[in-house]
């Protein structure tokens, strides 16, 4: 039996699975579910500009934490952490099975990174729902310290900050050139311009906060310190350090708010052929 002949039932069975009905639909869901986290981050975030601070980390275990201490939130938690695992697998597997002829490994390899992340919230929302606790604050802390211990620490930490800095543009850059309208089948009329603002502005506010983050990353890097590693709600409590701090961070909120609608409307016009 050839390779080829070996591959094509496991490869059709990819195929019929990814393409199922049932698979679409949890993977719809899961779209929906990652722009309720993030409408429920804006919201924490739009606290930070309170007298005080609010209360809940501005990150996505902040905004699980929230759901899973609502009157409903067993089930919700674990609805949540279906919907990301279902949209997880499918970016891996549709990466994999429609990749191009040309620059493969680009394809492939940027639709993994997208799968495993929404497999780790997933991961995180198994632990929350199990009645344990998360903290990307922390995580993001003990990772950069693991970095750091290790031989040219500080470059793999400058690099991980570089990473994230060039994830930040490209959300902006996608935002701008309404490149995220390829993702969806736009509808028409006034639906389909509201779809499309929100897009706008909430690609470019996660790009705004992805990059304060990458800012953190490599402070930590170059002054050695884990601690200045706090992630995203550390990076967004950053911003209102800046020159009118307060304004730039309510912005960003609403846009990450709008980030989150425009996702839930992305789970009904998502292209998943």
């Amino acid at each position: 039996m050839s390779p080829r002949t070996s591959r094509s039932p496991a490869h059709a069975s990819a195929h019929h699975l990814r393409d199922s009905r049932v698979w679409r639909g949890l993977a719809r869901g899961g779209f929906a579910v990652n722009g309720l986290l993030h409408i429920l981050i804006g919201f924490i975030a739009l606290g930070l500009i309170a007298p005080g601070g609010g209360g809940g980390d501005a990150d996505p275990s902040g905004a699980l934490q929230g759901l899973a201490s609502t009157p409903s939130g067993g089930i919700l938690i674990w609805v949540v952490a279906l919907g990301l695992a279902a949209l997880g697998l499918w970016l891996i597997v549709d990466g994999i099975l429609d990749r191009p002829a040309d620059d493969t490994a680009k394809h492939v390899g940027i639709a993994v990174a997208k799968g495993l992340t929404y497999l780790a919230l997933a991961a995180t929302a198994v632990r929350i729902a199990l009645g344990g606790s998360s903290s990307s604050s922390g995580d993001a802390q003990s990772a950069t310290a693991t970095l750091l211990q290790a031989p040219a620490g500080v470059i793999l930490v400058v690099i991980a900050g570089l990473v994230v800095l060039a994830i930040g543009v490209y959300f902006i850059a996608k935002g701008i050139k309404r490149d995220f309208l390829d993702d969806i089948t736009t509808p028409r009329g006034t639906v389909g311009r509201v779809v499309t603002a929100l897009g706008i502005g909430g690609y470019i506010a996660k790009g705004i906060a992805l990059l304060a983050l990458g800012v953190l990353v490599i402070s930590a890097a170059v002054a050695s310190d884990s601690a200045r590693s706090t992630g995203l709600d550390g990076a967004l409590r950053s911003l209102l350090e800046l020159p009118f701090g307060a304004a730039v961070l309510f912005v960003v909120a609403l846009g990450l708010i709008a980030y989150g609608v425009y996702c839930v409307a992305r789970a009904r016009y998502a292209r998943l052929d």
